[in-house]
């Protein structure tokens, strides 16, 4: 098991801690629902040092980005960073991933913690017609998401840049609790905006000492993996392993607004059909209409009884009080409004397809 830089302070605070993706991380501190209201309501910080990074650059580096990635990277000016997917060669994905532009010449991108050696390979395989520089920095770099909106507000003492400037899915390399060249991204996985702050390993106890600091007057509060799942769930964001992964398609994820085919990429020619065709079975998201949970794996039902999908993701939402969730369902029950049912045990519970997000703020 890997720990993370902050894996004692972590402990020293009660947290209880589990292995995720090789990592000891802590899923909790006071209990998922208390913490999933601090980041919807106030501001809280995850430890989420375990994601992957890695630099690309050379002159050839936004070519070799093109070819891997789902995503149009040409459009990214330094500042700003860009939501996408790697995709395989048989129509699934290899990873979801953060891809942000540094300099003229080189990219930072951020990738799942389970898939670090996975992508790394992926990548690199397609690096001989390139010879882009690559660098694996994972190891050496951590990474903390304070999340909620409070975060600008509480975060400001902390830099000379205007917190409260930075758009959405932009980035300022500056000064962060008295460290220099921290990135400060308005990027995170929650929904209730907030910041990722990017810096080395022997700087972030500093950084994590003088935010909860910053954050006293306003409730800051440490959170854990579990609320991070429920929180990016009632956003409907998709998680690798769960919602997609590489047998699942970016046309039938409704990840096709992040596949362009302005270009070439590997397999765009494959999913350019798809999405002309139309996929055989699309993500959906769903609210229980009775008293329920959720939970990935459970059967989806038509009204017969007849097995027509399976939930990915699901839980109860803290923030609604009702049984959410995700799964894979045939086109003619992807419609808004349409009517299906998940298997909870013995029980048949009936749920009705709606609009992303779960969570309106």
């Amino acid at each position: 098991m890997k720990n993370t830089a902050l894996t004692k302070t972590h402990e020293s605070l009660g947290a209880k801690m589990v292995p995720f993706a090789g990592y000891n991380m802590p899923v909790s501190y006071e209990g998922v629902n208390a913490e999933h209201e601090t980041v919807r309501k106030g501001v809280g910080v995850f430890d989420v040092s375990h994601m992957g990074e890695f630099l690309i650059s050379g002159p050839n580096a936004l070519s070799l980005i093109q070819k891997v990635t789902s995503n149009d990277a040409s459009k990214l000016t330094i500042g700003r960073a860009q939501y996408s997917c790697l995709p395989n060669e048989t129509g699934g994905i290899v990873d979801d991933l953060i891809v942000y532009r540094i300099k003229e010449e080189q990219y930072l991108l951020v990738v799942n913690a389970s898939n670090i050696d996975k992508d790394w390979a992926h990548i690199s395989s397609y690096n001989n017609e390139f010879k882009a520089d690559m660098k694996n920095i994972s190891e050496g770099y951590s990474l903390l998401a304070i999340q909620g909106p409070k975060a600008v507000e509480a975060m400001q003492p902390l830099t000379s840049i205007d917190l409260s400037a930075i758009k959405f899915y932009h980035f300022e390399v500056a000064d962060f609790a008295g460290i220099e060249h921290v990135i400060i991204s308005a990027t995170g996985y929650t929904g209730s905006g907030g910041f990722e702050i990017y810096c080395k390993n022997e700087d972030v106890k500093q950084i994590w000492d003088k935010v909860f600091e910053a954050g006293a007057d306003f409730g800051i509060k440490p959170i854990g993996l579990a609320a991070r799942d429920t929180l990016r769930l009632e956003m409907g964001y998709c998680l690798y392993g769960n919602d997609i992964d590489d047998t699942t398609s970016p046309i039938e994820a409704g990840l096709g607004w992040i596949t362009k085919f302005t270009k070439d990429f590997v397999n765009s020619e494959a999913l350019e059909k798809e999405k002309k065709h139309g996929p055989e079975r699309k993500l959906v998201a769903f609210e229980l209409d009775e008293r329920g949970i959720p939970r990935h794996g459970y059967d989806i039902v038509d009204g017969n009884g007849k097995t027509i999908g399976i939930v990915t993701s699901g839980t109860m939402s803290p923030s609604m009080g009702t049984g959410i969730g995700l799964g894979y369902v045939p086109p003619i029950f992807s419609e808004i409004g349409s009517k299906i049912q998940i298997q909870i045990r013995k029980n048949v519970i009936p749920a009705t397809v709606v609009k992303l997000p779960f969570y309106k703020n």
